[in-house]
C-alpha cells in the first residue's frame, strides 16, 4: 500500500494542530521543562501561541526554547481537552525550525549523526559478544514456530547487549515464537528527523515499518525513542493499516500470570526504579513486574518522574546532573541495595556510579531474571568501571581481534561513547550524606 511522504503527512497534521488548538496553555503550566530552561511560564496561554507562531513560520524565542528543551514526559498529553497531542505539537515545531536550515546542510547534519551512531554500536557492541552470540540478531533467524511476535530493539540497545539478551532469553522462556530486527539496517529515522531531513528519514522509517510488517502480526519495542519516533510520529501516516508495537515492558507485564510460575527464585534485594514516563504504561509495567519477584521489596523513590528516557534531558544539562544526583541521594536515603533502571540509556549512564553509592545499579530485567534463573553478565558496567581507556582496550583485546576492529576507532569510541557518557561525574558530590 502506498502512503504519502512522511513531509506531506506531517504538513496535514500539523494544519490539524494550528486548527484545533486554542492556545488555552494547559499543556505548558504541567510542563516540567520550562523552570530548568529558565523559561518565563507564567503566562501558559502566551507560551502556547508562541509554539503556533512558529508552526506558522514565525518566530517566538520563549517558545523556542520550550520546544528545544521539550523531554517528552508526556504530562501534557491528557491534559489537552481540544484533540491535540501537545508533545506531536513541540515536535513539529522543533522539525519547523530545524527545516530552516538548506538542505545540503539538513542532508550532512543527518548523515553525520548517523555515521557516529552506527560506528559507536558496531564498536561497543562487538567489544562484547563473540560472534555466535552476535549471530543471535541476525533477523533471519526464523523460529521452529509461525513468529507471534516481531522483537524491535532499535539501534542502541546493543551497546548494552546483556539487556537485549535478557528479553531474548524470557521470550524463550514464555515460549514465544519471535524474530529480532534493528540495528541501523533497521533504524527509526529519528537522527535524520531531528536533522529536518525528512526525506531521508521517512525512507528509513517506513522500510522499516514495512520490514515489521513482513516478520510477524505485531512488533515489540525496547527503546522509547523508537516507539514514540515510529508509533507516534510515523505509522499514523499510515492510517489505513494502523501499526502494531508496544513496548516489551508492557508485553511481559500482560504476561505475568505466565510469568509467576519461572519465578521460581527468591530475590532478597531493597529495590529502588530509576523510572521515566514518556511511555504511558511501561512505568506502571515495571513496578508491576518488580513488585511480583519473590522477596523483592520495591521502593517507591518518589522522585519527580521526567521525560521519555535521560537522553531526553541533554538540552538542560546542569538540570540533567542535578537530577542524577539527586536520583543518587533518594535511593540512599531510602537504604535500597539495588538502583534498577529501565532503559539502556539511562544504563550507560548511571551504572558507574556503583562504584561510589552503597548499592548496586542495574537494568530491572536483571532481577526478573535472577528469579527465573536466568543471567546475562553486564560487561558494558564491567568495562566502564574500568575508568582507563588502556585497561579496557587490554580486557577486550581477544574480542577486538576476533572482529577484526580498528584499534584507533574503538580506543576514540570507548572514551566518547563509554567513558565520556557520564553526565554526572563520578564521585561522591558535597551534599551527598556520608556512607
Amino acid at each position: 500500500m502506498d502512503f504519502p511522504p512522511l513531509d506531506l503527512a506531517l504538513q496535514s497534521r500539523t494544519a490539524q494542530v494550528l486548527e484545533r488548538c486554542v492556545a488555552c496553555g494547559a499543556c505548558a503550566e504541567v510542563c516540567p521543562m520550562p523552570a530548568p530552561a529558565g523559561i518565563d511560564a507564567s503566562n501558559p496561554g502566551k507560551l502556547t501561541e508562541g509554539i503556533l507562531t512558529i508552526l506558522r513560520g514565525g518566530e517566538h524565542a520563549d517558545a523556542a526554547r520550550w520546544a528545544a528543551v521539550c523531554s517528552g514526559s508526556g504530562h501534557c498529553i491528557p491534559q489537552c481537552q481540544h484533540g491535540v497531542d501537545p508533545r506531536f505539537m513541540l515536535t513539529m515545531a522543533r522539525l519547523e525550525m530545524a527545516s530552516r536550515n538548506p538542505d545540503n546542510s539538513r542532508r550532512k547534519t543527518g548523515f553525520a549523526a548517523f555515521g557516529n551512531m552506527t560506528a559507536s554500536v558496531r564498536v561497543l557492541t562487538r567489544l562484547q559478544l563473540p560472534p555466535d552470540v552476535l549471530a543471535r540478531f541476525r533477523p533471519e533467524n526464523e523460529p521452529d514456530s509461525p513468529p507471534e511476535v516481531v522483537f524491535y530493539t532499535g539501534c542502541n540497545l546493543m551497546k548494552t547487549p546483556h539487556i537485549a539478551l535478557l528479553c531474548l532469553d524470557m521470550l524463550d522462556a514464555l515460549k514465544v515464537p519471535y524474530r529480532v530486527m534493528g540495528g541501523p539496517s533497521s533504524c527509526c529515522g529519528v537522527l535524520q528527523f531531528r536533522a529536518g531531513d525528512l526525506a531521508t528519514s521517512g525512507r528509513i522509517a517506513y522500510r522499516t515499518i514495512d520490514r515489521l510488517r513482513q516478520a510477524a502480526p505485531r512488533a515489540i519495542s525496547w527503546c522509547p525513542t523508537c516507539q514514540i519516533q515510529l508509533g507516534e510520529v510515523v505509522a499514523p501516516a499510515q492510517s489505513e493499516n494502523p501499526f502494531d508495537m508496544k513496548p516489551i515492558v508492557m508485553f511481559l507485564a500482560q504476561r505475568l500470570d505466565d510469568l509467576r510460575p519461572l519465578m521460581i527464585h527468591p530475590v532478597y534485594k531493597r529495590v529502588g526504579l530509576h523510572e521515566h514516563p514518556g511511555v504511558a504504561g511501561v512505568t506502571e509495567s515495571a513496578q508491576a513486574i518488580l513488585r511480583a519477584i519473590p522477596g523483592l521489596d520495591f521502593v517507591d523513590l518518589e522522585q519527580t518522574r521526567l521525560g521519555y528516557t535521560c537522553n531526553a534531558l541533554s538540552a538542560v544539562p546542569a538540570f540533567k546532573r542535578d537530577s542524577h544526583r539527586l536520583q543518587l541521594e533518594a535511593a540512599e536515603q531510602a537504604g535500597v541495595t539495588t538502583l534498577a533502571g529501565i532503559y539502556h540509556a539511562c544504563h550507560r549512564e548511571l551504572c558507574s556510579h556503583e562504584r561510589d553509592w552503597p548499592f548496586e545499579v542495574v537494568n530491572f530485567l536483571e532481577l526478573l531474571g535472577e528469579s527465573m534463573g536466568l543471567t546475562r553478565p553486564d560487561l558494558f558496567k564491567r568495562l566502564k568501571l574500568m575508568q582507563d581507556v588502556d585497561a579496557i582496550l587490554a580486557e577486550t583485546a581477544p574480542m577486538i581481534e576476533t572482529h577484526h576492529l580498528d584499534l584507533d576507532e574503538a580506543r576514540a569510541i570507548i572514551a566518547k561513547d563509554m567513558l565520556g557518557d557520564q553526565p554526572l561525574p563520578l564521585g561522591r558530590p558535597a551534599s551527598a550524606t556520608v556512607r
